[in-house]
């Protein structure tokens, strides 16, 4: 992860979810994250795969130009990637896994890089069917709230397993996911 913003969101959910493959949802205490918020978002994980957001913070809002919530996580992305961004989405959920992500799109403000995070969360104790997620440009945008983003590609994908439990720090490992990253 090279961006605070995921970092910072990471390890507050690896403190709530101790031992657990993931925390519940009622646990999160925006109060707690409020400098980060703006960048947050939580998708369900419906009986459709339809994928709706169900909160979404002003900056990823401001990317778009339009209140996010309510709309699907699948339609930040190009056609072409929706797949891909399901798949990503389920490995989430099956695994319990993070999974950290690398997106680019071009708009009239030009080309942008971005951060994306994901992380598994449980509701009310049930297995996972959400997904705690940021998204972050890793560079300024003058343009943001001038011209909406254009559809996200994605770059580069990995998941994150945590070598905590076997007594060593946590480590990214470079995972295959078939059909996620252009290469």
């Amino acid at each position: 992860m090279r961006l605070s913003i995921s970092r910072e969101l990471h390890d507050y959910w690896g403190r709530l979810k101790g031992e657990r493959a993931a925390p519940d949802r009622a646990e999160i205490d925006p109060v707690a994250i409020r400098h980060i918020l703006p960048d947050i978002f939580i998708i369900e994980v419906d009986p459709e795969r339809r994928l709706p957001l169900r909160l979404c913070g002003a900056r990823v809002n401001t990317l778009w130009q339009s209140e996010q919530k309510g709309r699907r996580f699948l339609d930040w992305w190009r056609a072409q990637r929706q797949e891909a961004m399901a798949e990503a989405i389920r490995r989430v959920i099956d695994t319990e896994t993070p999974l950290v992500a690398h997106a680019r799109t071009a708009s009239n403000g030009g080309v942008a890089e971005f951060e994306l995070l994901l992380l598994p969360l449980r509701h009310f104790g049930k297995s996972c069917s959400r997904v705690l997620g940021s998204l972050a440009p890793a560079q300024r945008l003058d343009w943001a709230g001038i011209w909406p983003v254009g559809p996200l590609d994605l770059i580069a994908a990995r998941m994150l397993e945590d070598k905590a439990a076997e007594g060593s720090k946590e480590d990214w490992r470079r995972a295959e996911i078939a059909g996620l990253a252009e290469g």
